[in-house]
């Protein structure tokens, strides 16, 4: 562990103190101010890079949409070694979210819920940051994450407002339909709804070969995953993030939280968003990237993702728990797990245990 891992690990022991959400506020408001004078990883083993989307990564690893909302603190985290950050999710107006509190560790489980409501600045101040990047510097892929307003009167409109604004300022959008905290939105993961709303982002991107992706909910029947596969494979986007945070709460949780409202993340994840994440493969095959996300705490799980058929994994909640120094010893076991297991990349490893 280098001086700057550790210095930065006793940070996140410290602010772990603090309640949860002025610790995440405190967190990205140290990242955007300090964040990008970090002097920067050191280049990732060739055998971890590769190309999807059209972009090159130079590793498989990002931080999932929830982070950095208001497109604040990327620069930084692309400094502590991922290969991509995710901003978002950004709603076209601003809002302020659901009422406090609304997010809630469970350390027993290493889990959060959280019931934040899209809480950000809209589309606008995302806009105006997400403006100054400058292209390579630092090294990495910026997604955009959005999605619509709580008292929405047309939440497609929203999606084409949001895709307008930003998808030129991002390398990728990913677009949100499944955050069980807004009422109704998963509504837009039902077939007609879906057909449109993609269909109208297809639309909007016209021929500029902007990446768009759908992120989808870990509650899916089998029904619902053969219905979105096909949405998905005759709309022309480019991918899914599978998955968002669940509204399932695990026997096992052992946490005094365990009962609040919203959704789960962390640890107990892993295991059901990675069966909903072979589903898909199955069903869509190599046609269009996936992300895997959920659970995600160590370099085997990442490598479980992959082998579920993910080209690129993200993680969040293990971060909160573990800091910074997580990152490049998820790399180093990715590439343990790469080599025992005879692949010559990650490329290589994707959807390997799926028939």
């Amino acid at each position: 562990m280098s001086v700057i891992d550790w210095g930065m690990d006793v940070a996140v022991a410290a602010i772990r103190l603090l309640p949860p959400e002025p610790a995440h506020h405190l967190t990205v408001e140290l990242m955007a101010r300090f964040g990008f004078f970090l002097p920067g990883p050191p280049k990732d083993d060739p055998r971890l890079q590769l190309r999807v989307l059209g972009l090159d990564f130079s590793n498989p690893l990002g931080i999932a949409a929830g982070f950095d909302k208001d497109a604040r603190a990327f620069r930084g985290m692309l400094k502590m070694g991922l290969g991509h950050v995710e901003c978002g999710t950004v709603t076209p107006r601003p809002q302020p979210g659901n009422p406090k509190p609304r997010m809630y560790r469970l350390p027993e489980d290493d889990a959060i819920i959280n019931r934040m409501g899209f809480n950000n600045q809209g589309v606008d101040a995302s806009a105006a940051r997400l403006a100054h990047r400058k292209p390579g510097r630092p090294r990495g892929i910026v997604g955009i994450n959005i999605g619509a307003n709580k008292d929405s009167a047309d939440r497609i409109a929203d999606y084409r407002i949001g895709f307008a604004k930003l998808a030129a300022l991002a390398d990728y959008v990913a677009v949100n339909v499944s955050s069980p905290n807004t009422p109704g939105l998963r509504g837009l993961q039902e077939k007609s709804e879906l057909r449109a709303l993609l269909g109208t982002l297809v639309s909007a991107r016209g021929t500029a070969p902007k990446p768009i992706l759908l992120k989808i909910a870990p509650d899916l029947d089998a029904r619902a995953l053969d219905d979105i596969a096909d949405v998905v494979l005759t709309s022309g986007i480019d991918g899914m993030i599978v998955t968002n945070t669940t509204i399932d709460r695990p026997t096992t949780l052992k946490s005094r939280y365990a009962a609040e409202t919203g959704g789960l993340s962390g640890t107990p994840l892993m295991a059901p968003s990675t069966r909903v994440l072979a589903e898909v493969r199955k069903r869509v095959g190599a046609k269009i990237v996936l992300i895997g996300v959920g659970g995600v705490s160590t370099g085997e799980d990442a490598y479980a993702k992959i082998k579920a058929g993910a080209s690129l994994v993200q993680l969040y909640t293990a971060l909160v728990y573990n800091g910074g120094s997580l990152i490049p010893k998820m790399k180093r076991d990715l590439l343990t797990c790469l080599t025992r297991d005879g692949f010559a990349s990650v490329a290589d490893a994707v959807g390997a245990d799926v028939k």
